[in-house]
Parts: C-alpha cells; structure tokens; sequence
C-alpha cells in the first residue's frame, strides 16, 4: 500500500490591518456631507452668540463683524428684574411638569404593560388617539374651562393643561412591557405590595427611559410658547418665550434680543449634558431590544 503525499496548504495572504481613524474612499463623500450638515445647523447658532456679544446700535452681522465684542448685553439681560421673573415663571414651569409626568406616565405605563384589566387595550388606544387631535383645535375649549375655575394667570392653571401626555404613557408602556416577567412574579411570590414594586422594580429598571422623556418634557415646556401666550395676561406671569417675543415689540436693540435668546439656551444645553449618560444607555437598550 502506497502513501499519498500531503499536499503543502497554501495560507492565504494576510489582510491588511485597517489604521483605527483611516476613512475609506467610499466613506469620505458621507463624511463630507455630514460635515455640511453640521456647519448649517450650527451656523444660526454662532450668528446668534455674536450678534449677543456685540455693541448696542453696531452694524453687525451679516453686514459687518464687530469691531469689539461686550458682555454688557448678557449683564444687563440677567440683571433685569423682568427678564429674571420670565426665566424663573419658565423654570417652575418646565420642572413641575417633567416631575408630574415622569410620575404618572410611568404609573400609568406600568399599569398597561403588566396588569390585566377589562379594557386595557382599548382604553390604551383611546389615550393614543388623543395624539392625532391637534392642539390648536382644543386651544380655546381649554382656556374657557380654565379660566371659569380661576385658573388665568396662575400656576396651576398654566402647568395642569399639560399633563395629560399620551406619547410619554406610550413610551413608558413599551419600555416596560420589554422588562422580564420573573421579575415582577419573583416580588409578588415575597409578598411585596405594589407600591414596593414599583419603587424598587419599575423606576430603577427605568433610569434611562425616564431620563431620555425628562429631558423631551423639558424642552417641550421651556420653548412652549402658545399655550403660556394664551394663559398668561399679566407681565408677572410671563414665561421666558413669551416675554422674548414682547422684547421686538417695544424696539429692543437686536443684540439685547440675542443675548436674551442665547441666555434662554443655556438651561437647555445643561439639562441635555448633565442626562446625556442616560440618553445614550436609552439608545443602546432600545437597539439590543
């Protein structure tokens, strides 16, 4: 009996290992148009701080650049007593908000995910069919009915139409509907209440979902600016949008305007840096799901 020979296996040629950074040449037009992307919707933005850092009465922008730049807008803004109520009436506004429909969307969630009920499926498609209802259409409605209970130019008045969110409660269902199961079963069988439940399952399970609506909510009422026009007369309870747009009306230089405008961002660019951790956990639990 003969031994064939073993035929020598040829290894194939190494790839080239990609440099971590390198673009490819197919990448690099994609590239390019994000970076166009960018330099328009950032643009406005650097228009808008110039234009705050400017003299009062200079020709500016897009005219001219300015010679010299001031803060003396940005000082005069937050040391008015008008512009610091607005801002104050905006904040109560946005944080009472987010805290009382953090609250109640994810009870509410909770409750249409995990609990069995006559009518939870179509109750919840009846609290979804709200969204398709313009706002404006229910607009006057609304201020009638609160303004018969008192509530014109008022805290409460200003703050309780908006509670009721029917995208938040989705949010919060499907989040939660995603969550095991054993869980929930495991904490019923030790006999935990379900007010125990849901403070140490349901929020904790919840961070990052919580944190990426409080972050939506925030900005939904710090630059809501209808309803506030609609509900607030008096100067004292003006919120920040609706004092700014007063501010063209009684022939402010355009610096001061912008200066406004650029303190107004601020809140919001703190909000989404200081939740930008739970946003992008959100992100990353949502694409594993």
């Amino acid at each position: 009996m003969t031994m064939t020979e073993t035929e020598p296996v040829v290894a194939a040629p190494a790839r080239k290992a990609r440099t971590p950074g390198r673009r490819t040449g197919r990448q690099w037009p994609l590239v390019v148009l994000l970076g166009l992307v960018a330099v328009l919707t950032v643009s406005p933005f650097l228009l808008m701080l110039v234009l705050a850092v400017s003299p009062k009465n200079a020709p500016t922008v897009p005219h001219q650049w300015p010679d010299t730049l001031t803060l003396d807008n940005l000082v005069t803004n937050l040391t008015s007593s008008g512009f610091l109520g607005w801002t104050v009436n905006s904040f109560v506004y946005a944080a009472v908000s987010v805290v009382i429909i953090l609250l109640t969307a994810s009870m509410a969630g909770y409750a249409f995910a995990k609990k069995r009920f006559p009518g939870r499926d179509a109750l919840m498609w009846a609290f979804l069919a709200t969204m398709m209802v313009p706002f404006q259409a229910t607009l006057i409605p609304l201020y009638i009915l609160v303004s018969n209970l008192d509530g014109a130019d008022t805290f409460w008045g200003l703050i309780v139409p908006t509670l009721a969110n029917s995208q938040a409660v989705f949010l919060m269902r499907q989040f939660i509907r995603d969550l095991p199961d054993e869980l929930f079963e495991a904490a019923k069988v030790d006999g935990a209440p379900e007010w125990r439940i849901y403070l140490q399952i349901v929020l904790p399970l919840t961070k990052p979902i919580l944190a990426t609506l409080g972050v939506f909510v925030f900005l939904w009422h710090w630059n809501d600016f209808l309803w506030p026009l609609v509900a607030t007369t008096g100067e004292e309870m003006r919120t920040l949008t609706v004092g700014l747009s007063t501010l063209r009306g009684e022939q402010f230089p355009q610096s001061m305007e912008m200066a406004a405008a650029a303190i107004s961002v601020v809140p919001c660019l703190a909000v989404f840096f200081l939740l930008q951790r739970y946003l992008v956990n959100s992100i990353a639990m949502t694409g594993l799901k």
